[in-house]
């Protein structure tokens, strides 16, 4: 396992998550979208479709855990904020990745993707979910 190389599917899936938010397209066009136009040198693609996949077919069940953790309801929550909360979610209860990995991932992607203190918000969601993940 290369951390640059799922930090880099990371960044990509938050895009892409956000591109399918938007559009409405299926998930796989999505993913053959980002997977021929975008530059996916040095990421891990298998962890990429992942995360796609696994977003998409748990997305109802990711949604109703997060909305318990907000403070207002989810379709308030800017969308770029909330494919990362959604990645994340999905890694924190889908995945063996450490639950400080996946906080400290989304709260990079937050300072990278998002305004400026959505971070605070992401790290905020994030801490309550992690011990019932």
């Amino acid at each position: 396992m290369n951390p640059k190389a799922r930090r880099k599917a990371r960044e990509l899936a938050v895009q892409a998550i956000y591109s399918w938010q938007l559009s409405g397209d299926p998930m796989a066009e999505v993913e053959v979208h980002f997977m021929t136009d975008q530059d996916m040198e040095g990421a891990d693609t298998d962890y990429f479709r992942e995360l796609l996949s696994g977003v998409a077919s748990q997305v109802k069940s990711l949604d109703a855990r997060l909305s318990a953790l907000t403070s207002r309801p989810l379709d308030d929550v800017d969308q770029i904020d909330k494919a990362i909360l959604r990645l994340a979610a999905y890694e924190l209860s889908a995945r063996q990745t450490p639950y400080k990995v996946v906080i400290n991932e989304a709260i990079e992607l937050a300072k990278v993707f998002a305004s400026d203190d959505s971070h605070k918000f992401v790290n905020g969601v994030l801490d309550q979910m992690a011990p019932r993940a």
